[in-house]
């Protein structure tokens, strides 16, 4: 069992060998913190599922020694578990204004809200939770507020990144200067722990600020009504085509919960308080196509989202053709089907589509190999533990930081007990992680019964079987046989029939024993399916009894 002694150690239960679900532990006297409580998406490996959460048991099994949970910046890979693993942690949040907003609305909607001890730190704040002390440095993403942590400990002094990038016209908020950081540097830091999602990108990211010239080009010279995709979570963004809209003349829609729910969050906060007039969309048909531009949510092919249910007609905002729609995001990996099914759906009614590929409508929040360069420079960090990618991108980052003169490196998984020391760093102790599923409203195991037959039904369907028995476990009538998903139909009835008879057969060869009829009839029934179908479906056998 891990417990730190005297020593600094680092241990992430998430956002390692991934892109998402970010949950990072270190430890040191006995204690330990946590550096966000993020969850992932899901995808067709949990069929019905659309969260993914990470597996807490090992400090949760030491809930008693952990002092508090830092929350880097608001997007839902760092902060989206907190509303299902805050109360049972019990322990206090520790956030920067805008990202306590959003940390607020998701404990009042879970009613926990009074339950749970959420700290607001200033912008460039420092607070000590036992024997860590952390100041807050701002830096430059695609989300406000982002803020990377500097951890003081006896034992050596920690620069965790989070997400982040270099930008010298961030549009919103001010992140640290290279003065700032070069003195972070100048102090000593034994460890830097680095966003990796970028770390094949051998150009900068590019600047925020930077996005704005094409943007107006492109509304400008489009003939009818203009809907632009983005992240509803990149506030500067937002700002950049309010501003967008004002100077092409057009009247502003925002489509989305989410969208509102982010600008209500930065202007209660001090952002976004230069806003052009709205319109609600469903005045948006009242006003000429060529004097509305809409920013709608949806730009990764979520059929839920507002820009799934335009291209369907399923909305109330309607596009047609000569309209134009600009996809001011990039698509994240694993999301490009469900975005070619949208754009396949606006181009067979003639609607333009405009990407990143077409004008320079979109910048990353994440650092380029260039930026990264220059941290390592300025912070000077004696070992770089990279985090936040694929394994690829970890090993990539690592190579590329031994190249550039950063000492020491270490590519570590999920699990991975680190011991980070001027002599180290060493890997002494793997701990079981895991992934979680938020099905309904019930959260289970990733790879536990529940997910594993749904997903077998998926692959394979279901074939229900009915058998009652009388008095001497004689049959009564004949068995009902009914197939869910197996891929049988113009002769369903010769395979019913014959599968009927497997299951005559094992009543009468069956002995008195209910679980060995269950057994056979059940084998009986998916051998006939596998010949007919070369698919192995599942078989529920249910025997009644009756006087």
């Amino acid at each position: 069992m891990t417990t730190p002694g005297k020593e600094l150690l680092f241990l992430a239960l998430g956002g390692s060998d991934e892109i998402g679900m970010n949950v990072n532990l270190y430890g040191c006297d006995g204690k330990w913190v946590m550096v966000d409580l993020g969850m992932t998406f899901s995808g067709s490996q949990y069929p019905g599922v659309d969260l993914v959460l990470p597996d807490l048991e090992f400090i949760e099994e030491r809930r008693d020694d952990l002092l508090g949970i830092v929350l880097t910046h608001g997007h839902e890979d760092h902060i989206g578990a907190v509303r299902y693993f805050a109360a049972d942690l019990g322990v206090p949040l520790y956030a920067t204004p805008f990202t306590a907003t959003l940390i607020q609305g998701k404990l009042e909607e879970e009613g926990i809200l009074d339950d749970i001890e959420l700290n607001i730190i200033p912008m460039n704040g420092s607070f000590s939770l036992g024997p860590f002390g952390f100041r807050l440095f701002p830096l430059a993403h695609s989300m406000l507020e982002m803020s990377a942590c500097v951890i003081d400990t006896p034992y050596g002094r920690i620069f965790h990144t989070g997400d982040w990038k270099l930008d010298d016209m961030p549009v919103l908020g001010q992140p640290s200067t290279e003065e700032e950081l070069r003195m972070i540097g100048d102090e000593g830091v034994l460890a830097m722990i680095c966003d990796s999602t970028n770390a094949f990108n051998a150009a900068e990211s590019g600047s925020e600020g930077s996005v704005k010239a094409d943007l107006l080009q492109s509304v400008k010279s489009a003939k009818g009504r203009v809907l632009i995709t983005t992240f509803a979570s990149n506030a500067a963004r937002l700002q950049t085509l309010a501003d967008v809209a004002r100077e092409s003349g057009r009247t502003l829609c925002f489509a989305g919960r989410s969208l509102h729910r982010i600008i209500e969050a930065a202007q209660a906060n001090g952002y976004l308080r230069d806003m052009p007039p709205t319109i609600d969309m469903r005045e948006v048909d009242a006003l000429p196509r060529s004097d509305v531009m809409v920013v709608a949510t949806g730009g990764q092919g979520e059929p839920r989202a507002a820009l799934g249910r335009i291209a369907e007609g399923n909305h109330p905002v309607k596009l047609e053709e000569g309209d134009t729609v600009i996809f001011s995001s990039k698509q994240i990996p694993g999301n490009e089907i469900a975005i070619g099914v949208i754009m396949n759906q606006l181009a067979q009614r003639n609607i333009l589509t405009v990407t990143e590929k077409q004008a320079h409508v979109h910048v990353s929040g994440h650092p380029g190999q260039p930026e990264l360069a220059r941290l390592y420079d300025w912070i000077r960090p004696e070992i770089l533990v990279p985090v936040h990618g694929e394994r690829r991108h970890m090993a990539e980052q690592a190579r590329f930081a031994k190249a550039h003169g950063v000492p020491k490196t270490i590519v570590q998984s999920n699990g991975d007990v680190i011991r980070l020391s001027h002599d180290g760093p060493e890997r002494i102790a793997q701990e079981r992680t895991g992934r979680l599923v938020l099905d309904g409203d019930t959260i289970v195991a990733a790879d536990g019964q529940t997910i594993t037959e749904r997903r077998r039904l998926s692959w394979y369907g279901l074939i229900s079987v009915a058998i009652a028995l009388g008095a001497n476990d004689k049959l009564i009538g004949t068995p009902e046989i009914r197939l869910h998903g197996v891929p049988i139909e113009e002769d369903i009835e010769d395979f019913i029939d014959e599968a009927t008879e497997a299951a005559i057969k094992a009543v009468k060869d069956n002995k008195g024993d209910f679980e060995q009829l269950r057994e056979s009839t059940r084998l009986a029934v998916r051998r006939l399916a596998t010949t007919w179908t070369g698919k192995k479906p599942i078989v529920d056998v249910i025997i009644l009894e009756t006087a």
